[in-house]
């Protein structure tokens, strides 16, 4: 396989790192192949944001080097994905005159509209990580996806523009950088999910998108084709364990053991007679429990995270015909698509990732979506032909080599 044609994408979160290797082939998408899988337990963030860059840098090269083991290959470079609360999303629209000859629209015209509409004023602390196009008008006429070769006088870009925080995205590029690989680009990680899960009619019509991680559950609403909304709420699937773990008097792990095993997230699913075994801090002897106790645990904080999202539906102002998709892992918890169609008041499916190529079997599951997703959209701009911005260079002998010289110093000293 040729070495330009291997892409690595890399799933940053709360609860786990995990790093997917491709063959993308020509960039189409019925070419991708994935070839490596790998996944550790993140140690380093908090909601979704780096707090610890060592230990988030040990996680990455955990995942990574399992994916190259399974792979074959040796990466340098991944897209990675951002997440957390310190991520905005923002509508603005850019202005500008048609002067070429005849007024003919070029994609000169439409980059300075779109320069145009991101002059918008952004402190200091912040980072543009994507300006994505929704749509543009030309005298007045609006719904034009693509202007180029019309007439025209006036054109008006509308463009969404996500920021997140400066220190955030170097913290975690910092992490990646000393996990020994530069970062070909940093994705939102909803975004990427949608690009595994979502289909371009279901982008088309107006659907929502709901990433439910460990530490942040990402919002992203679609409508004629475009990203129109964007929001990343800091509460997510360790709130639940936390809150098991407070009501039931448990160590964290255990809570997070029973909500994968047994949690529910609507009490009305739940048999009166269901019991789970639960194991006891300090060596005490196991006892069992109700599983309905466990679901009126589970509920109100579910309740709680999806009547945000709906808050934020509303704000959206965005006609929603596609329902919501659900994704990530808190989305596999039984009686949760049930619980969403209540509170939504519209249809909802759990997003797998769309089916590739090779180990399609490791990746087939909301978990992955991210990871896949980050995939895809390598190969896009690769097939693009863009160039990677490498916001970080590394190598791993490099990196080996100054480990080396840390070791021969302490023992010299």
């Amino acid at each position: 396989m040729a070495r330009e044609n291997i892409i690595a994408g890399l799933d940053i979160g709360t609860s786990k790192v995990a790093a997917i290797i491709a063959d993308i082939g020509s960039g189409d998408l019925d070419e991708i192949e994935v070839i490596g899988v790998g996944v550790a337990p993140s140690e380093g963030l908090r909601r979704g944001v780096v707090v610890d860059i060592e230990k988030t840098a040990a996680s990455i090269r955990k995942a990574v080097e399992d994916a190259e083991l399974m792979a074959g290959v040796e990466i340098s470079s991944v897209y990675a994905g951002i997440a957390g609360g310190h991520i905005m999303g923002t509508n603005v629209s850019g202005v500008v005159a048609v002067s070429g000859p005849n007024h003919e629209i070029t994609q000169a015209d439409v980059d300075r509209a779109i320069n145009a509409a991101q002059a918008l004023a952004i402190p200091v602390e912040r980072e543009v990580i994507h300006v994505i196009p929704q749509g543009f008008v030309v005298d007045g006429q609006d719904g034009i996806k693509d202007p180029v070769g019309m007439h025209g006088v006036r054109l008006e870009a509308h463009v969404h523009i996500i920021t997140g925080a400066v220190t955030s995205a170097q913290n975690l590029v910092k992490s990646v950088h000393m996990a020994g690989l530069s970062v070909e680009d940093i994705v939102l990680q909803p975004l990427a999910s949608s690009k595994a899960v979502m289909t371009d009619q279901e982008k088309d019509i107006g659907t929502v998108l709901v990433d439910m991680g460990a530490g942040t559950t990402d919002i992203v609403i679609f409508k004629n084709g475009a990203l129109m909304h964007t929001k990343v709420l800091s509460l997510g699937g360790w709130h639940v364990t936390n809150d098991i773990a407070m009501g039931l008097r448990i160590t964290p792990q255990e809570a997070e053991r029973i909500k994968k095993q047994s949690g529910c997230a609507l009490v009305d699913l739940v048999d009166d007679t269901e019991t789970v075994a639960v194991s006891l801090p300090g060596g005490r002897r196991p006892r069992l429990i109700m599983r309905r106790v466990l679901a009126e645990i589970i509920q109100p904080r579910m309740m709680e995270i999806l009547d945000l999202v709906a808050r934020e539906i509303e704000k959206s102002k965005v006609v929603i015909m596609g329902g919501v998709i659900l994704t990530g892992g808190c989305a596999l918890m039984e009686g949760l698509p049930e619980l969403a169609e209540y509170m939504f008041d519209m249809p909802v499916r759990i997003g797998y990732p769309r089916q590739l190529k090779g180990l399609v079997d490791k990746v087939n599951s909301p978990i992955y979506a991210t990871g896949v997703g980050l995939i895809i959209f390598g190969a896009e701009e690769r097939q693009k032909g863009k160039r990677p911005k490498a916001r970080f260079k590394s190598s791993r002998q490099f990196e080996e080599i100054l480990r080396r010289m840390k070791e021969w110093f302490a023992d010299y000293f």
